[in-house]
């Protein structure tokens, strides 16, 4: 319907002018002004303002949610952008490329009885390191997050920092080790003490909020967020 309400505008228009045109050399050559000159002017005229008025009302439509097109708030639910296949092949990828061995994931539990449309899945890596992840409507991962067990006042532990650098990787493609280094710099954990129970560093990066938090003595959590 677009582009037919776009030809009765252009083709209206043109003949319009012509018609227009033509009056114009009529009236100045003192010539009796045909009523054929007018009706076809005036039916162009017409015509155009159909065309234009299609034009106008079709392109409003189509700006507001509807049926074929759903509100700007569904639009957001992007999240990280990736699918939980992606992100499990992203993440593995990137111990693949950097020889991290012993933390490829072999297979994301999912957990589709959640609320709001949103589902979640799980990974453990061991006793002490779990993976949590959200995935919204639109089957996006909307979040994850990764906790670790152990006694946070020990320097934190190999495993997690390299899980986190991999998390890092894993949500900017674009990124080298050390760009994943620089993440967990800019949060602080690599130059201050963060064996503490209120620890809570965070940096934003590409649309994205990294974190990490102690809630007391036994349990951290790293997190990968949309920033507000």
């Amino acid at each position: 319907m677009q582009y037919l309400f776009t030809a009765l505008f252009i083709l209206g228009f043109i003949a319009f002018l012509g018609f227009l045109v033509l009056m114009i050399l009529s009236i100045r050559k003192g010539n009796r002004l045909p009523i054929r000159y007018i009706l076809l002017t005036t039916a162009c005229f017409a015509i155009a303002a159909i065309g234009l008025y299609g034009m106008l009302t079709l392109s409003s439509n189509s700006n507001q949610p509807g049926i074929d097109q759903p509100p700007s708030s569904q639009f957001e639910l992007s999240g990280l952008h990736m699918t939980t296949d992606e992100f499990q092949n992203k993440f593995n990828g990137a111990v693949g490329k950097y020889r991290l061995n012993g933390l490829s994931i072999t297979r994301l539990n999912m957990n589709n009885s959640s609320e709001q449309g949103t589902s979640a899945f799980e990974y453990i890596f061991n006793d002490e390191l779990r993976l949590v992840g959200v995935v919204n409507a639109d089957e996006s991962v909307q979040e994850v997050r990764l906790y670790g067990t152990g006694d946070t006042r020990k320097p934190t532990g190999g495993i997690f920092l390299t899980t986190i650098a991999t998390l890092i990787l894993t949500t900017n493609s674009e990124y080298t080790y050390n760009d994943a280094q620089d993440v967990i710099q800019d949060i602080g954990l690599l130059d201050r003490d963060v064996n503490q129970s209120d620890f809570d560093g965070a940096t934003v990066r590409n649309g994205l909020e990294y974190r990490f938090s102690i809630q007391d003595h036994d349990h951290s959590t790293f997190e990968i967020t949309v920033a507000k």
